[in-house]
């Protein structure tokens, strides 16, 4: 199965913030995510989160949403936020 990986606007800002490193760092986790995405435990978020699930990359999160619809050739995971776990939820 195929998973494309799309960014929200705010979240291509959030990683364009970070040092290259991290980004590096952040990127290589993504992509690794859309090879993987049938074995991972996605861990659900409540509150105004709810819907959405994180992506644990150190002290770092992605914030993410997939459409796993079976009739689809292509699924999608969009990316919502990536940032620092202490700043990453404050919204």
């Amino acid at each position: 199965m195929l998973y494309r990986v799309e960014f929200t606007p705010e979240a291509a800002d959030d990683l364009a913030n970070l040092s290259q490193t991290i980004q590096e760092r952040i990127l290589r986790k993504i992509k690794w995510l859309s090879e993987n995405f049938g074995d991972v435990s996605h861990q659900g978020l409540s509150a105004n989160l709810s819907g959405l699930s994180k992506l644990r990359i150190g002290d770092y999160r992605v914030i993410y949403s997939f459409d796993d619809k079976a009739e689809r050739e292509v699924m999608s995971i969009t990316i919502h936020r990536v940032g620092h776990r202490r700043e990453i939820y404050d919204d």
